[in-house]
């Protein structure tokens, strides 16, 4: 026979552990950063959840959910660091984290945990302004940590440190991004050539083409070899023309004091190219645009309007690598222009997949392949928050463009590179 006493000790015992599990149910576990509209300054929470993996704290990049939200263990002084930089974030509880992850379980969603902040390079000469590089404006707004490198540790091995490599207003042809036409009397431009030159000369190199091509190819070895790279304006079609001409001359007398291989066309290696292919090159060195990858032509009087892009919409749970470059609160993006504002989908490699697009035409604006073990993207344009980016504009200032799609395109490619690598699935 049951005691009265008895009786009550189990009902006290098993009140106790509802109890327990309510609080459990209800704690606050879990830290969310929204990337939906509530956000109130999507280009700084990046930077927190870089500084959150960098700490060694579990996150969890939420693929379509909420314009690509962030869900981390919950650590308070990251909710304080989270506020103090204006970042929207809150505490959830596990059973809104569960709810959180049927909806991603039943959607166009998926749920993937960054593992390791990486380490960054920015090619850049030591004298470029910050403005001048749309990147180093974006890491340095929201406190992510970089190097700088040039030719010089390129070509020593130093690429070998980081992770992620980006490249930017940049002329990997030697031809001092033809602006011979418009600034040859120009100081600034004068004293360019003269430290190119000076910097070559330094590394063993007769002429600043031979040198920009080593240092090309060195940086395709860097993505062969599993680096991640990132390249805007007119480094992604220089680069492409360097590797393509690394057995020839395509470059004039005017920029290098010798003439251009008379059979240079014969002599083009597309297969050295990473996304681009069959491309005609612009010779001419009075003729400001490099080759017809290029659809705009921007500083030519062909030059065309930057029209508005578009961002694919991937399958998460298939194509969670496409899909994690195109994490935004939108999918349209205001277009802008640059040295390269568009590639022209002709001449792009059946092997790459294209991320953006503008509609109804044959301009491509963001896309992403894979070079041995590597991976590599390419967004056209120079600064998506300056239309033009004419020499002299001022510089762009983010805590005014705090919610910018295109500049949440720069930063998602920052951030991939600490995200687990899962095979494709089928």
């Amino acid at each position: 026979m049951i005691r009265l006493t008895d009786m009550f000790n189990q009902v006290k015992r098993a009140l106790t552990l509802l109890t327990v599990a309510a609080a459990v149910a209800g704690a606050h576990a879990y830290l969310l950063i929204p990337m939906d509209g509530a956000q109130t300054d999507h280009l700084k929470a990046y930077g927190v959840v870089y500084k959150m993996v960098s700490d060694g704290t579990r996150v969890h990049w939420l693929l379509n959910y909420r314009g690509g939200s962030f869900v981390a263990e919950n650590d308070d002084k990251f909710l304080v660091a989270a506020r103090a930089a204006g970042v929207e974030a809150r505490k959830i509880t596990n059973s809104e984290w569960a709810s959180i992850l049927d909806v991603i379980d039943g959607n166009n969603m998926e749920k993937v945990a960054l593992e390791k902040s990486p380490k960054i390079a920015v090619y850049t000469p030591s004298g470029k302004r910050p403005w001048d590089d749309a990147v180093t404006l974006a890491l340095t707004y929201a406190e992510i940590p970089f190097d700088k490198v040039y030719d010089g540790e390129v070509l020593g091995g130093k690429l070998k440190e980081y992770d992620w490599l980006h490249l930017h207003h940049e002329d990997f042809t030697g031809q001092y991004s033809k602006f011979h036409a418009s600034f040859a009397h120009a100081a600034w431009y004068q004293k360019q050539r003269l430290e190119l030159e000076s910097l070559a000369n330094r590394l063993g190199f007769k002429k600043v083409s031979d040198c920009k091509k080593a240092v090309a190819l060195t940086i395709r070895k860097y993505v062969e070899g599993g680096g991640f790279l990132f390249a805007m304006c007119s480094a992604t079609n220089t680069l492409e023309i360097a590797l393509a001409a690394l057995g020839t001359d395509i470059v004039d007398q005017v920029y290098d004091g010798d003439g251009i291989d008379p059979d240079y066309k014969k002599k083009l290696n597309f297969a050295n190219c990473m996304a681009f292919e069959n491309f005609t090159i612009y010779t001419d060195p009075y003729y400001s645009s490099f080759c017809n990858i290029d659809v705009n032509q921007v500083n030519t009087p062909n030059r065309r309007p930057a029209l508005d892009f578009a961002l694919f919409d991937f399958s998460a749970k298939l194509d969670p690598v496409p899909t994690m470059l195109n994490q935004n609160h939108t999918d349209a993006v205001k277009g802008y222009h640059g040295l390269l504002t568009t590639f022209n989908r002709d001449v792009i490699k059946k092997s790459v997949v294209i991320l953006g697009e503008t509609p109804g035409t044959k301009m491509v604006n963001y896309i992403h392949g894979i070079v041995g073990q590597g991976q590599f993207t390419y967004l056209g344009g120079h600064d998506p928050e300056d239309y033009t980016h004419a020499v002299g504009d001022k510089p762009t200032m983010l805590e005014l463009h705090k919610n910018s799609p295109g500049y949440r395109l720069i930063l998602n490619n920052v951030l991939f590179p600490a995200a687990e690598k899962k095979e494709k699935k089928t």
